[in-house]
């Protein structure tokens, strides 16, 4: 009877130290293995243009948030004594053809860009998102018509097909980012769609489904998280084109409307008096440039980041 006892302390022991072996092995891996996120930001920190084109990027943004503390004065005030003035000690970048400080105009005008960028790459998100995941996942006569409609809607020209919407909506700001959302959806639902279909094939999910899981929790828990490096690479590359597409619009007047400042507003004004004050296209034009840029440059460097983990997820 001792003898049983003895060993079942021993075997008690040992269990013992085999599951305190155990757990400090998978300390070890946890301290040895960074997580994920360290991972990406270690390979995004190595990318030296992503992090020139990162900083630039937070540096307008401060500026278009501090604008109304950095600007030297009003941007819509008018001096008509002073118009087309090339640049000097008083107006660092020159006046318009109102007397309106360039310089002012331009740090005011970031905010209106910036904004307008984010918030057509949101509406294109709010549209395409939902129906890209519709689609993929449940496939099918749902799939083919959601196809069907985005197929024909990718199939026109971009710049035309948001002319016309701003040309039913009205010209202005807000009705131009409903129509540039609109315009760039297509695009995130086929790059949604696609990382679905590719999820949903995965073992965990016919798992999930064999435990009677329902769809939208499998959606929401599985599904969603594994689309989310993907989106957020293109969204970075979509808020460039938004901002490309919003100078367009303003340039033609359809955008920002007058006395509010955005870069394609000041450039499509600007225009007119390019032979005779050329320094108003230059300014926005430059920061236009810039800003887009920067914007492809970290767009690329995550998703060179994001690639790996991606992969491996």
């Amino acid at each position: 009877m001792n003898e049983v006892e003895d060993t079942s302390d021993v075997w008690a022991q040992f269990s013992r130290s085999g599951s305190e072996r155990g757990s400090v092995s998978q300390k070890v891996d946890a301290v040895a293995r960074p997580k994920p996120w360290k991972r990406f930001l270690g390979r995004f920190l190595r990318q030296r243009l992503g992090v020139v084109a990162g900083i630039i990027l937070v540096s307008v943004v401060t500026v278009a948030v501090l604008a109304p503390v950095l600007a030297p004065m009003d941007p819509n005030i008018q001096d008509l004594r002073n118009i087309l003035r090339f640049p000097d000690a008083k107006n660092l970048l020159g006046t318009d053809d109102l007397g309106r400080d360039v310089l002012s105009r331009l740090l005011f005008g970031a905010r209106v860009s910036l904004m307008a960028a984010v918030q057509a790459t949101l509406i294109a998100v709010l549209v395409g998102l939902p129906f890209g995941l519709i689609a993929g996942y449940f496939g099918g006569l749902t799939d083919r018509v959601i196809s069907f409609v985005n197929d024909g809607v990718m199939s026109m020209p971009g710049l035309l097909l948001a002319v016309a919407i701003v040309g039913m909506l009205g010209p202005g700001l807000r009705n131009a980012m409903i129509a540039i959302g609109i315009v760039f959806a297509p695009r995130i639902l086929r790059i949604v769609r696609g990382s679905v279909m590719e999820v949903k094939r995965e073992t965990y999910i016919e798992a999930s489904r064999s435990l009677g899981t329902s769809d939208s929790r499998i959606i929401r828990t599985h599904v969603l998280p594994n689309v989310r490096s993907p989106l957020i690479v293109e969204l970075s590359l979509l808020t460039s084109r938004a901002m490309l597409v919003e100078a367009s619009l303003s340039f033609l007047g359809m955008g920002a409307q007058y006395p509010e400042a955005s870069w394609g507003a000041m450039v499509g004004r600007a225009f007119t008096y390019v032979d005779r004050a050329p320094y108003l296209i230059v300014f926005p034009g430059i920061a236009i440039a810039v800003v887009v840029l920067a914007i492809n440059v970290v767009g690329d460097a995550l998703r060179d980041s994001l690639g790996r983990e991606t992969r491996r997820a």
